[in-house]
């Protein structure tokens, strides 16, 4: 076959126009893989093969995000890990977020920023150079091994399959080409070190450029960074070499991580901490599960479904305080039990957003590193203080001025100015020379007024949006599903929508994760006294939902087309036991909106 075979893929196409498959629920009675990413997927399964288990096979995974969709930042980000044990029936939570460097105060950054000492304004850029915090996922994953892995498979095992895809090259997919693409200006602009993250090309600029959908993409560097910490453990990451290159190039763009930070990070490594929960019982959930319960020992079941987030810094209370203000509503008689046919309804996703506009409030001025601030993480979902902020609600009319936090007990002091930026791809895309990834920008999360619990602090960990979600039965404290929604402040209103999707609306794993769904503020939280009131709605709504959220007075825009990324893209394993040959059943789903699907051990 000669090499100037055309691409399959015909010029000027976009993938991201419309989603057009349709596709079933995958089962497996072995282990099931759900990701954005095929070839990732295959790391997981090949260390499920080897004998490893989920908590193996998620940093095999992880690693093959990092090579195949880069834009996810990966070894350059942090970690967040919920690891639910069958036989213990226990949830277990895991926070490999890293923290500020020692030298970056608060006047230190704002002088940085050229902004006045004195002043509670102002914000730290995405793609500045002070959005770097140092990156606690290489600690996070072999953390999780050591914790949770099963000891049958070395951490070498389980990043070979990545080290492989980096060092042959792999195809690139459709979606991650058109992020890449958009993101090439900022690449290039965001450190002296841009090739590594772009294709060899010698008739493009610089001989380099963004991938093309279906062309190969090596990351030999990556791959060597891989080699690095599967040799060395963590401190082949947080010092020698790679820890040398990160430090040199955040100081050479006038930022102030040392190495003594990584250091720093290596001594504390990923931090136990216990994960939160919700337990629900409304909108029909035992009428949903009764069918899946077995046994009849007489005895009434308490049906229902928990809820497991990670705690702050992490953003997971959101979906907790969102789900426990709807309990409250319903109880209280505000809202009724909604059935299948309400499902996405005006009334129904008036709640929903209502909900998360009541949550993302307190989340806003609350959500920051416990180990720095007091925060009352208890009180946030007491079911006493849900009860109080759910009478925020008005069933008749969307919220038309800003929403304070509350205060639960204990409590902080009292402020109504937050702030919140929006992740994106390839986190600052800045590059560490020879090491093949792009550097976090979790950092934008910090709030730059000293009065804020979220304040700028040296050695302080930011609000976080990454979120890992895990649901237990209310009656036994069985596994009902694993899942998650990324997309920065999008995971929380992802994690209520397709968790109630498949309560309310009766849908299986992938029907959730396909239905339309919204996303309040283009996912971000309101700011200060200049309320975002907008509700974006995705393309797939029905014209009557539309109009009927426009009469509650919401100010509503549809999305299309390559907007569409805004809401996510979710991941959903669910576990039954089949009755008759009392044998475990995975069944996944996958988004439509990602280039992966769910694959079958």
């Amino acid at each position: 076959m000669p090499l100037t075979t055309p691409s399959v893929f015909p010029p000027g196409s976009d993938p991201l126009v419309q989603f057009p498959s349709r596709r079933s629920v995958v089962h497996s009675t072995k282990g099931i893989v759900a990701c954005t990413q095929p070839l990732a997927a295959k790391c997981g399964i090949e260390i499920l093969d080897a004998g490893g288990n989920c908590a193996d096979a998620a940093v095999a995974v992880a690693a093959g995000l990092n090579i195949t969709e880069p834009a996810s930042t990966g070894i350059g980000g942090d970690m967040f890990c919920l690891f639910y044990d069958a036989k213990t029936k226990k949830v277990s939570a895991l926070n490999g977020s890293g923290r500020a460097g020692a030298k970056c105060t608060l006047e230190t950054i704002r002088e940085s920023l050229g902004l006045p000492a004195g002043d509670t304004g102002g914000k730290i850029d995405m793609q500045s150079v002070h959005a770097v915090t140092v990156p606690g996922a290489a600690a996070g994953w072999c953390d999780t091994v050591a914790r949770f892995g099963s000891g049958k498979v070395s951490l070498e095992q389980i990043l070979a399959p990545a080290v492989e895809l980096g060092e042959k090259g792999f195809p690139v997919s459709e979606l991650v080409t058109h992020y890449w693409a958009k993101a090439e200006p900022v690449i290039r602009a965001a450190s002296p070190n841009f090739r590594e993250m772009l294709k060899d090309d010698p008739s493009a600029p610089d001989g380099v450029r963004a991938p093309r959908p279906g062309e190969i993409m090596k990351n030999p560097t990556l791959a060597a960074t891989f080699r690095a910490l599967a040799a060395e453990g963590k401190k082949g990451f947080y010092t020698g070499r790679i820890a040398e290159e990160l430090v040199k190039v955040v100081r050479d763009l006038g930022g102030h991580l040392e190495l003594e930070d990584l250091a720093h990070h290596l001594e504390m490594g990923s931090e136990p901490v216990d994960p939160i929960s919700l337990k629900f019982r409304g909108q029909g959930v035992a009428e949903a599960l009764k069918d899946n319960v077995l046994g009849d020992d007489g005895k009434e079941k308490d049906l229902g479904l928990e809820l497991w987030e990670h705690p702050p810094n992490g953003q997971g209370i959101v979906a907790l305080m969102a789900l426990g203000i709807i309990q409250e509503l319903e109880a209280a008689g505000t809202i009724p039990t909604f059935g299948r046919d309400d499902f996405n309804s005006a009334a129904y996703l008036h709640v929903v957003v209502e909900a998360l506009r009541i949550a993302f409030a307190d989340a806003s001025w609350w959500v920051t590193d416990p180990n720095v601030e007091k925060v009352p993480t208890a009180g946030l979902v007491a079911p006493e203080y849900l009860r109080e902020r759910a009478g925020l609600f008005d069933p008749a009319r969307a919220t038309d001025k800003p929403l304070l936090h509350g205060q639960p007990s204990p409590a902080l002091q009292s402020s109504d100015t937050v702030y919140f930026a929006q992740l994106r791809g390839f986190g600052t895309c800045i590059v560490p020379a020879g090491c093949g990834f792009t550097l976090q920008n979790r950092g934008a999360n910090f709030s730059l007024d000293r009065d804020h619990p979220n304040v700028l602090a040296p050695r302080k960990r930011p609000y976080h949006t990454i979120i890992p979600a895990a649901v237990t039965n209310l009656h036994d404290g069985s596994l009902h599903s694993v899942y998650g929604v990324m997309g920065g402040f999008m995971q929380p209103q992802g994690h209520v929508q397709t968790l109630l999707g498949q309560i309310v609306g009766g849908l299986n794993p992938q029907q959730a994760l396909d239905a339309p769904r919204v996303c309040i503020g283009a996912g971000m939280p309101d700011e200060g006294e200049v309320m975002d009131r907008t509700v974006y709605a995705e393309e797939g709504l029905p014209e009557e939902t539309v109009e009927g959220l426009r009469k509650l007075g919401h100010e509503v825009v549809v999305v299309t087309e390559q907007e569409r990324g805004m809401f996510g893209r979710g991941q959903i394993i669910r576990w039954s036991v089949d009755a008759v040959e009392n044998m475990g059943i995975w069944s996944a789903g996958s988004d439509m909106r990602g280039d992966g699907a769910a694959y079958p051990q």
